[in-house]
Order: C-alpha cells, then structure tokens, then sequence
C-alpha cells in the first residue's frame, strides 16, 4: 500500500475542511482527487506530505506513519504544491542540482539532474533562467524537482492549472509516464 489513510480529519477553528475520510492508494495506481473548491483536495495533500497536521486519523505512506516518522515520509516522497515554488532567479539545471543537493543524492546528483531535465522536456530550455519561461515548462521543472530524488509516491497539486490545451496534454502525458 502506498498511501493509507484512515478517519481522517481536518478543523481549521469552525470549518471542517476533512470529515472522516478513508481511502487507500495501492503502488501503481495514479489518482486524482476531484471536487468544488474548498473540498479539501490541498488539505489532505498538505497532511500526507507532512506539511501540516490532521485533527484527527491515521496517514501511513509505504508504511510509515506520518506522525512517528515525518522525515522517512518526506523522504519517500515527491511533491508539487498547488504554487510551484520555483527560484526564478536560478537557471533550471542550477535549481535541479541545487534540489538534488537537499535530497542529499551526491554522486548520483548530475545524473539525476540530467535525467529530469531530458524525461520533462526542458533540454532546450536548461540554460535560462526560470523567471523567463512560460508556466508549461515551469511546471515542468516543478515535477521534475518532484521527482528527481525517484520518489516512491509522487503528489502533483494541481499540475496542469492554467496550461494552454498542448501543455496539458504533454505534462498529462508526462505524469502518465513518471512511474515507468
């Protein structure tokens, strides 16, 4: 099981932003979470990625609880919130490294890099500044960042928001094609 979760609950003062939610999500699978917003889709991926807590239940991500192990959690994780924070003053393979550098990959940190840049498409891009692309190829360096540790669970908030109809088929295509 990849992702568990258990009667989970989220309270922000009065509004209950989850209530008692269960669902279980099997390796393999790719799931999307679908709703009006204010449903609870970011909360819930916020609570599975350690960022903030639930109220109530029970999260476990390829086994670990996110309360008795955070860091093991995070680790086995990639993650793209919803606001891709990107440093637009850094060039996109500069940030890639710089990101294989918190994953602590060491020697394998060029090659992952270099793997990232070629699977997203920014090959052509790699020697600009991120502040200069368009938001199809910032999200891009978004999933990359995500994915360049070989997360076991990868959560994608919003991934194809605001992507002309082209750049949502090719980062769809490439969300597809991740876990291969």
């Amino acid at each position: 099981m990849s992702i568990s979760i258990q009667n989970l609950t989220k309270v922000y003062g009065q509004q209950k932003a989850l209530d008692n939610v269960s669902l279980e999500i099997n390796k393999g699978e790719i799931v999307g979470l679908l709703g009006p917003n204010g449903a609870g889709k970011s909360t819930m991926m916020k609570i599975i990625t350690c960022f903030i807590p639930p109220t109530e239940g029970v999260v476990r991500v390829c086994g670990e609880d996110i309360f008795d192990n955070p860091m093991g959690v995070r680790s086995k994780i990639g993650y793209l919130p919803e606001h891709n924070p990107l440093y637009l003053d850094m060039y996109v393979r500069e940030f890639l490294q710089f990101i294989a550098g918190v994953h602590k990959l060491g020697k394998n940190s060029k090659e992952r890099t270099e793997m990232m840049i070629e699977m997203t498409g920014l090959t052509k891009e790699v020697n600009k500044k991120i502040g200069a692309l368009s938001k199809g190829y910032r999200q891009r360096v978004g999933i990359a960042q995500a994915m360049i540790h070989d997360p076991e669970v990868l959560i994608l908030d919003e991934p194809t928001s605001g992507l002309d109809p082209n750049q949502l088929v090719e980062i769809r295509d490439l969300i597809k094609n991740a876990g291969k």
